[in-house]
């Protein structure tokens, strides 16, 4: 009986999140010859590394919002400190690859999130404006898949 209760739960559960267009949101695309989907559940939530945050919470149409938060930090003489750094945008995902693009000219920063089997590998090019030795670069592992709140500045 409880199985069967569970299974109900579940069931409304998807029904519930195909309605709102969740569960349904999927990224196809090209890798290595293999079509590879991201769905907006492997996408959506908290992902950090040592020092940084990725906040991701897919909108549909191949763009997902995004906000990073990271630190840098080191010690002196007069006591320890930190840089941060701050980035919020919309990005767009063509099949496992996100791309967040931000400024013109000198000032253009891009950062590039590639999705993999429980983890996201990151890559940035150009200034973004971070705190001194702040960085987005690195590997990120979700530690929430619940939808993210986004400070708003």
């Amino acid at each position: 009986m409880e199985v069967e209760d569970g299974m109900r739960k579940l069931i409304a559960l998807a029904l519930c999140l195909l309605a709102l267009g969740i569960a349904g949101t999927a990224y196809p695309a090209q890798d290595n010859g293999n079509t590879s989907i991201v769905t907006a559940a492997q996408v959506n939530g908290t992902w950090k590394n040592a020092r940084n945050e990725f906040k991701i919470l897919a909108l549909g149409k191949n763009r997902l919002k995004i906000g990073f938060y990271g630190t840098h930090e080191y010690r002196t003489a007069a006591g320890p400190g930190a840089n941060t750094g701050e980035l919020s945008g919309i990005a767009t995902i063509e099949g496992t690859i996100a791309t967040l693009k931000q400024g013109d000219g000198d000032e253009k920063c891009t950062i590039t999130l590639k999705f993999k089997a429980g983890r996201i590998e990151v890559t940035e090019e150009g200034e973004c404006g971070f705190g001194a030795g702040v960085s987005s670069q690195g590997i990120y592992r979700r530690v929430s898949s619940r939808k993210p709140t986004f400070t708003e500045q």
